[in-house]
């Protein structure tokens, strides 16, 4: 994390400053996010044993998987604004004890209500919690730094794929020990310790750089410095508050944008080893090691993404290439469900490379297109949006699903979805390169 160091401002940060708070705030936001994510799509393995157990049909697992990103969508701009006015310390503890407890209690799942209900108060626990640290994150790092500082914990997020790839076989493996079903071990084990952080969070992340111990003086006021630099780069705020924040058109851009790209990601990502098992016949274990090694990739993404945005002094090159070979994924795995075992397994592992780029694209726009007077409820709003599509999406590949038998119709779907977020993306990057002049002279 040293490689944050920059001198790029006109106002040179005191040696060390950026590494610090790099080595202070990332890896324990980095690894709440971890868990976050684990505890959203960990019902990707346990569908393995729990619908066979449970008798659940793809269309109830389609529409209980995506419950969890409409209950996430409700209460995501409320959330923000309970963020702004607690602080985002306390908040972002709260979000992960309550919804650490809430994915272990997905072991005492029996019926299809049930599991409706939990996954609806697993989202409604967790809503705002990402928006939360980008909110979190634009007081702390300056623009010139934001998007690796944002990689490190996005990589994070994308390795819970080698947690869940190593660690569920295992549990599933444990089905009847105890009493308990595998999947059942599953989600006790991989809930619990987002609660854990929750603490972590509440005793050590740090209210703002003005109430950090380990930065002097010096450091306190470049940070200042530097973030007013890249306020003032937006020009007087016109207006404040939730109507502004909505009025905002990059705000509904992003959130189509992400509409279509996290609702395809997630619903693929929640039917990834049943489609893996279908085309190539894998085992359970073989499955966990290809999904781990995806995370790996998925890592490797992200971090190249950060590093060319923040080079680039944009965002949007490396969202249109990486949501157009994604799309170009999604087709060719339609075509090759069957007999094609090696080319299937090749774009799963290209899609790895390139999906969490998009999503990590879009989020880093957010702090760049919106003034932070406005992002809290702004960047709420659009992951609300998105998690929309999270939401309808599952359902819609679920009855896809149980009305043809198979995957391929699904997979088309997601193809044509991600092709329309491409000529949103064009979009959005059309109307930020008319407002560049506008903010330059303001």
């Amino acid at each position: 994390m040293t490689t944050l160091d920059t001198n790029s401002t006109e106002d040179a940060a005191p040696a060390g400053t950026v590494s610090r708070m790099a080595w202070r705030i990332l890896p324990l936001l980095g690894v709440a996010y971890l868990f976050a994510y684990m505890d959203r799509v960990n019902i990707s393995f346990a569908a393995l044993q729990m619908n066979a157990d449970l008798g659940f049909s793809a269309t109830v697992y389609g529409l209980g998987g995506g419950l969890f990103f409409l209950a996430y969508a409700l209460f995501e701009v409320p959330s923000n604004l309970i963020l702004a006015r607690v602080g985002a310390r306390r908040w972002i503890a709260r979000i992960m004890i309550t919804w650490g407890l809430l994915a272990a209690g997905m072991m005492f799942v029996q019926s299809p209500w049930q599991f409706y209900l939990i996954r609806f108060l697993l989202g409604a626990a967790e809503a705002g919690f990402f928006p939360g640290i980008v909110f979190y994150m634009a007081h702390w790092f300056p623009k010139a730094v934001r998007g690796r500082a944002l990689s490190v914990i996005y990589i994070l997020g994308a390795l819970a794929g080698v947690v869940i790839g190593t660690f569920s076989p295992m549990l599933l493996s444990l089905d009847g020990a105890h009493g308990l079903a595998g999947w059942q071990w599953l989600f006790l084990v991989e809930g619990l310790p987002a609660a854990l952080v929750g603490l972590l969070v509440l005793f050590l992340l740090p209210n703002a750089p003005e109430t950090a111990r380990w930065l002097n003086n010096a450091e306190k006021a470049w940070i200042v410095r530097a973030l007013e630099a890249d306020a003032d780069a937006h020009g007087a705020p016109d207006a404040h508050g939730v109507a502004a924040a909505l009025r905002h058109p990059q705000v509904w851009r992003l959130g189509l944008f992400g509409f279509l790209t996290i609702g395809t990601g997630i619903t693929f990502t929640l039917s990834a080893p049943q489609v893996l098992q279908m085309a190539t016949g894998l085992s359970t274990t073989d499955i966990g090691r290809l999904t781990s090694v995806v995370a790996v990739l998925g890592a490797g993404g992200i971090l190249l993404a950060g590093i060319l945005s923040d080079r680039r002094g944009e965002r949007f090159s490396t969202m249109v290439t990486s949501i157009a070979v994604v799309a170009s994924c999604y087709a060719l795995m339609a075509l090759t469900m069957h007999g094609h075992v090696t080319i299937f397994v090749a774009l799963f592992l290209l899609w790895g490379l390139a999906v969490w780029a998009v999503s990590f694209g879009n989020l880093m726009c957010w702090p760049d297109l919106l003034p932070k007077h406005l992002l809290a409820v702004g960047g709420a709003a659009i992951n609300t949006v998105s998690q929309l599509g999270a939401f309808l999406m599952p359902y819609a590949w679920g009855a896809a699903r149980d009305a043809t038998g198979g995957f391929e119709a699904g997979l088309a779907g997601l193809a044509i979805a991600a092709a329309l977020a491409v000529l949103v993306a064009l979009a959005a990057r059309a109307q930020a390169n008319q407002s560049r002049p506008k903010l330059s002279a303001a």
